[in-house]
């Protein structure tokens, strides 16, 4: 018996050390699936994109900026970000090892196969919360899109990046002037305030409006300097 169009088919579906991520099919689209919650599908993209070219705008001009994504997803971002060559050194911190191999030899392989190859890229096996708690390196812009939103996390762990402290981090590993841009389901006025208590400056939320329901928005903020 074949799957229907509007039946989810599973692709893969892994048991690790964060809980159970699952590769699915539905129709034309793939989607990712986090312990039980969606994260995203290859439906559309705009969202990614603003956020990298939101982040670049807000550069004014730094020439070759280097650039840190939090979470590969389905590779739009990452995808983005190597079509422009505006963009220096790009790193992508990707804690679900699942995920990497559907880029590197799986089916998002066909959205990501190209960005992978630039010699700009870096894909790094490692949870974002403990990667910007413990680097040196710092980068010209910070660009997350790890979770549903600052309020809409996918484990709790993730909660505490959004926080005071989480931030404070973030800061840590942008050079002076370096922007902050943080992707989420819906608007948050709250972490909007999280952000200048957390001594940003800047800060401001571009909308992206949605055919249905609440618009994603990408928040954006600059590390003083």
């Amino acid at each position: 018996m074949t799957a229907s169009y509007d039946t989810p088919e599973v692709i893969d579906r892994r048991q690790g050390p964060y809980g159970e991520v699952v590769l699915r099919r539905h129709g034309a689209l793939l989607q990712i699936i986090a312990n039980g919650c969606f994260l995203m599908d290859t439906s559309d993209g705009r969202s990614e994109r603003l956020l990298m070219d939101a982040a670049h705008d807000a550069l004014d001009g730094r020439p070759e900026p280097d650039v840190l994504i939090g979470g590969l997803g389905v590779g739009f971002s990452l995808a983005h970000a190597a079509a422009d060559h505006r963009w220096g050194r790009i790193t992508v911190v990707e804690r679900e090892r699942a995920i990497i191999d559907w880029h590197r030899n799986g089916p998002l392989a066909a959205l990501s196969a190209r960005a992978l190859a630039d010699p700009r890229t870096e894909i790094v096996e490692r949870d974002l919360v403990e990667y910007v708690n413990e680097i040196s390196d710092t980068f010209d812009a910070l660009c997350l899109d790890i979770d549903n939103g600052p309020g809409w996390t996918v484990t709790e762990g993730n909660a505490g990046l959004y926080g005071k402290s989480g931030l404070a981090s973030c800061a840590r590993a942008l050079r002076p002037g370096g922007v902050l841009a943080v992707w989420s389901a819906q608007p948050s006025p709250e972490f909007e305030g999280t952000l200048r208590n957390a001594g940003f400056g800047k800060v401001r939320t571009e909308v992206i409006p949605v055919a249905r329901g609440v618009p994603d928005v990408v928040h954006l903020a600059v590390r003083p300097g």
